[in-house]
C-alpha cells in the first residue's frame, strides 16, 4: 500500500459517511503521514506538467488528503504563545526550518501544519502560511502576508508587504494559485482563485491578479485571462467600461485591467540591489 492508495481508500470510506467519531487509530496514522509528507515536499498539491506557465495542474489525491485533514479531525483547543485557540488542525513543527536556512521571525509567523518551506527561506512576522502550500527555496514572506492553502511559489520569489496569495482547495482538480520562479510582486498585491504568474516576472505594487480581470499583454499583443506569462512587468490601469454608456455614469465608467510589458533592465537592477541587502 502506498499513501496515495491509503488516501484514496479513506476518501471512498469519507465519502460514505466516516465521520470523525469512526475513524480508527490506523485512519488518524494515515492523516498524520500525510500531512508530514506534504511538510518534507514529497507530496504536493499541483505540479507543472510543461514548459509553459499555464501547464499546472492539481494533484487531486493530494488535495483530498488535506480535504480529510478538516472533515476526520474533531476541533481541539490548542496554544500558540500566550495565545489560546480552537482548530482542527495544530501549527507546524518549525525545528527543522534552522537546519536549511530558514528564519520565521518572532511575534506572529503561523505555519499550519502540512505546509513546507524550503532553504534561506524568510519570514517576517505577522505573516501566515497555510496547510498545503508550498513555499519554495529562498523566498521572502514579508509581513503582514498570507499564503493560502495549496499556493505553490517557486524559488526566490520576493512577496511584498500586505500580499495574499489565495489558495484553491475546492474544487480538488482546479490548480492552486502559482507564482514561478524568481517573481517579484509589489506590496499590496493580491493573487487568487487559481492565477499563475510566469517566473522572473515583477508585479507593480497593489496590483489584482485574477481570472476575472483581464491581462493585456503588449509584449505578444494578446488579451489573457488566468494567467500572466514568463519575464513580464504587470501593473494596474483603468480602462472604459461597458456600462460608462449608462445614464447613470456621468463621464463614463472604467474597470481595472493588468498591462504587462516586458521586463526592464532598471526594474531588475532594483530587484538585484534588494537581493545584495538580504544577503
Amino acid at each position: 500500500m502506498t499513501l496515495e492508495s491509503d488516501v484514496s481508500d479513506l476518501w471512498d470510506r469519507y465519502q460514505d459517511g466516516l465521520t470523525a467519531a469512526d475513524a480508527t487509530a490506523d485512519d488518524a496514522d494515515t492523516l498524520d503521514a500525510f500531512l508530514a509528507a506534504l511538510e518534507a515536499s514529497e507530496v504536493r498539491a499541483a505540479e507543472k506538467t510543461g514548459d509553459d506557465v499555464t501547464s499546472w495542474e492539481a494533484n487531486e489525491w493530494v488535495k483530498r488528503g488535506i480535504l480529510l485533514n478538516f472533515g476526520l479531525r474533531a476541533t481541539e483547543p490548542r496554544e500558540y504563545g500566550d495565545v489560546r485557540y480552537h482548530d482542527v488542525l495544530p501549527l507546524r513543527d518549525t525545528a527543522d526550518l534552522g537546519d536549511r536556512g530558514t528564519r520565521n521571525t518572532p511575534d506572529g509567523t503561523a505555519i499550519r501544519r502540512g505546509a513546507y518551506l524550503g532553504s534561506d527561506c524568510i519570514m517576517m512576522s505577522p505573516s501566515f502560511v497555510n496547510v498545503g502550500a508550498y513555499v519554495g527555496d529562498g523566498t521572502l514572506v514579508d509581513s503582514c502576508d498570507t499564503v493560502g492553502s495549496c499556493a505553490q511559489l517557486g524559488a526566490n520569489v520576493k512577496l511584498g508587504a500586505n500580499t495574499l496569495i489565495g489558495g484553491v482547495l475546492e474544487p480538488v482538480e482546479d490548480a492552486p494559485v502559482v507564482i514561478e520562479d524568481g517573481v517579484s510582486l509589489g506590496a499590496g498585491c493580491r493573487v487568487t482563485s487559481g492565477f499563475r504568474v510566469g517566473e522572473n516576472s515583477i508585479v507593480g505594487e497593489n496590483t489584482l491578479l485574477t481570472p476575472r480581470i483581464p491581462v493585456y499583454d503588449l509584449v505578444d499583443e494578446e488579451v489573457l485571462y488566468g494567467h500572466l506569462p514568463a519575464e513580464r512587468r504587470a501593473f494596474t490601469r483603468m480602462v472604459e467600461s461597458s456600462v460608462g454608456d449608462h445614464d447613470l455614469f456621468e463621464g463614463g465608467a472604467y474597470k481595472p485591467a493588468v498591462v504587462a510589458t516586458h521586463v526592464e533592465e532598471e526594474t531588475l537592477e532594483a530587484t538585484r540591489r534588494e537581493d545584495a541587502l538580504r544577503e
